[in-house]
């Protein structure tokens, strides 16, 4: 059995009864367990999914509806709500947090017949780009395991690079999704804002996160946004859109679309190799019937700055529930008073999300609030502006994922404003509110490269056609086995 074929490949094996759910379960799980103290993509597996893939099974043999995703191994991340499945945000503060009920892309999946086989390791609360900042001990990428795997999805793409799972679910606020899946040579997608419900999801900065699929293959993820996509009542940022399938046009191709490449994704501070990378990659569009040119983007050196006052805002006012009382670990308040309780229950917090949460309250204190936070909100707008300009021109916009390749752990997490700028290419996407891909692009020096496509709002499905047909070209390697 092929542990690491594709959802399709096994789902549509598992009903033709070729394979056995239960089977390829376990054998997922024996090699999860093989493997995973050399990266550490999880922090927990579920030890009821062989119950539900016997349940799979025998629902087949009865005939029975059993879903697109029948029998399919999904790793969850670990801040999206899994009822009676630990979920503690890689963090000290939740580490025995049980949910009672699923979030809402966990209960579409569930019903589609995915089998939840873990919860994967993230930068505490999603605040990071390394994995590193997680309370259970920092993932490692499966293709050098002396290098970070990007984050704060980390695990996720970690599970899918080794072959522990089949598909995932990541969350991405300024590239928690696409930076790991470039750094470990996966795809991964961030939605349009409010295509996806977020309800389930432990909230760090409300305005920008969203969940998002990520999977070996661009049809895996367009599969998966097919099964989790779509109004919800229980998030009211949820967009008003019909239920679509993402796979429908996915090999369509290209031929005719004009692409913009953005020369401050490409400028200094890239690394000669990815750049190399991304501009052999629009020769490619270009093979294929595509029309590239080079683009500006110019409020991009506004970008970072912005993201990191919003986020941060949002992220202290979010983060201030857990107090021992409402949220986090419950304490008696015997013998303190109130600033020293108050000390004693957030002791839990790490040190990066400690630091993200005095900066937010700096940047919304009196005197500050109108110097930074409106300033960022202003630039914001900008910056959705610019795109919606680009968008007028152009069907698509590439860049490079990362503008560097997969780093050692350790080498950057003394200095966070360094850490900080490896998401520069990223968070534009977040603050427009805009859908954006990384799919592998090459592989130089035994390291991933990614390419970044971007479209406009609930362009999803010209995102996916142009990945699946880079993807066919591209034909880069997504697996360590």
């Amino acid at each position: 059995m092929d542990l690491f074929a594709n959802a399709s490949d096994i789902t549509n094996g598992i009903k033709d009864g070729s394979i056995s759910a239960e089977e390829y379960i376990v054998k997922l799980l024996e090699h999860a367990r093989k493997v995973d103290d050399r990266v550490h993509a999880y922090i927990s597996l579920n030890d009821n999914a062989v119950e539900r893939a016997r349940q799979i099974d025998i629902a087949i043999e009865k005939g029975e509806s059993v879903g697109r995703l029948a029998g399919v191994a999904i790793a969850i991340k670990d801040n999206i709500c899994t009822k009676g499945l630990r979920t503690t945000c890689a963090s000290k503060m939740l580490e025995d947090y049980v949910p009672p009920y699923n979030a809402t892309v966990v209960e579409r999946l569930v019903n589609e017949g995915a089998i939840i086989i873990g919860k994967t390791n993230l930068d505490e609360f999603a605040m990071g780009s390394t994995t590193e900042f997680s309370a259970f001990g920092p993932s490692r990428n499966p293709w050098n395991p002396e290098l970070v795997p990007g984050g704060s999805s980390g695990g996720s793409a970690v599970s899918l690079a080794s072959g522990e799972s089949t598909v995932a679910l990541g969350s991405d606020t300024g590239g928690s999704i696409r930076c790991p899946a470039s750094f470990c040579s996966v795809v991964g997608l961030k939605p349009t804002y409010g295509l996806v419900s977020r309800y389930g999801l432990v909230s760090f900065a409300n305005s920008l996160e969203l969940i998002g699929p990520m999977a070996r293959s661009v049809y895996d993820v367009a599969l998966v946004l097919s099964c989790i996509a779509g109004r919800d009542a229980m998030d009211h940022t949820t967009l008003d859109v019909d239920e679509k399938d993402y796979t429908a046009s996915i090999k369509d191709g290209v031929e005719g679309l004009k692409i913009g490449l953005i020369k401050e994704m490409l400028s200094d501070g890239v690394d000669e190799i990815v750049s190399t990378s991304i501009q052999d990659a629009a020769s490619k569009f270009e093979s294929l019937g595509a029309t590239v040119d080079v683009v500006s983007l110019s409020s991009l050196q506004y970008a970072l700055a912005s993201y990191y006052t919003i986020a941060t805002a949002e992220a202290s006012s979010n983060l201030a529930r857990y107090d021992g009382i409402r949220y986090g670990r419950g304490m008696r308040p015997d013998g303190f008073e109130w600033n020293s309780y108050c000390t004693k229950a957030r002791s839990s917090f790490g040190d990066e999300v400690k630091r993200r949460i005095i900066i937010g309250t700096y940047v919304l204190s009196s005197g500050y609030y109108g110097k930074f936070y409106l300033k960022a909100q202003k630039v914001r707008t900008l910056i959705k502006q610019e795109f919606a300009l680009l968008f007028k021109r152009f069907n698509l916009l590439i860049a490079p994922t990362m503008p560097l390749l997969p780093f050692k752990i350790g080498e950057k997490n003394l200095d966070p404003l360094q850490m900080y700028m490896s998401d520069v290419n990223t968070v534009p996407a977040n603050l427009a509110g805009i859908p954006s891909i990384s799919v592998p692009c090459a592989f130089k020096d035994n390291l991933p490269v990614g390419l970044q496509i971007m479209g406009d709002h609930l362009n999803e499905e010209m995102i996916l056609r142009a990945a699946y047909s880079f993807e066919e070209v591209a034909k880069v390697k997504k697996v360590t086995a």
